[in-house]
């Protein structure tokens, strides 16, 4: 196990590495290209209840993607984190986005103490928009290292009785050959790349 958690770790901070090094211009264009493939998932088409993470500078900017799981008339839901529990709550338009207060992170969530409806209480998902570190194109993912979204996953399993749909986003620059992985680490069905 601690090699693993070791492989994992300097993986982690490899890609770190190599994502601050993509230029401004390369990120928005891997970015507009993820937000095409999304848009063109028969997946994503079907779906009504949407989970997506909101990004960082680091990673593929999901803010398009909201906007137009709005712009359909579908439920957006996004991670709300209390200590080493995360859940997924529904955000109700771009205005209420735009209100979110920043987490020490600087990442926009809602806050923790408004009461707001819970995607596993209330139908569950259709589909859900990850993020991570590195995968393979077969569907391998590497987190952060917190393990929340594989914890949050198996409840959502547990929970639903059809499973919803994984999708990760990524710069091209994050898929790898292979990533250390466990039982642990669940897999997603498919990793859209901005290339």
């Amino acid at each position: 196990m601690a090699a693993l958690t070791s492989a994992k770790s300097v993986l982690r901070k490899e890609i770190k590495d190599i994502l601050k090094n993509i230029s401004l211009e390369e990120r928005k264009e891997q970015s507009a290209n993820v937000f095409k493939k999304i848009c063109l998932l028969k997946q994503f088409q079907d779906s009504k209840r949407i989970s997506l993470y909101l990004s960082t500078k680091d990673e593929i900017d999901t803010l398009p993607i909201l906007k137009h799981i709005f712009d359909m008339g579908k439920e957006a839901f996004v991670p709300q984190y209390c200590g080493k529990i995360m859940e997924m709550v529904k955000l109700r338009s771009m205005e209420d986005y735009e209100t979110l207060p920043l987490t020490q992170w600087n990442i926009k969530q809602p806050s923790t103490t408004e009461s707001r409806e819970n995607a596993l209480e209330t139908g569950g998902l259709d589909l859900i928009i990850l993020p991570g570190v590195a995968f393979t194109s077969n569907g391998k993912r590497l987190g952060h290292g917190m393990g929340y979204y594989d914890k949050y996953l198996k409840r959502c399993f547990q929970k639903q009785g059809i499973k919803p749909y994984l999708v990760a986003v990524a710069f091209k620059e994050q898929i790898q050959e292979d990533i250390p992985a466990n039982e642990d680490d669940v897999p997603v069905n498919i990793v859209l790349t901005g290339q």
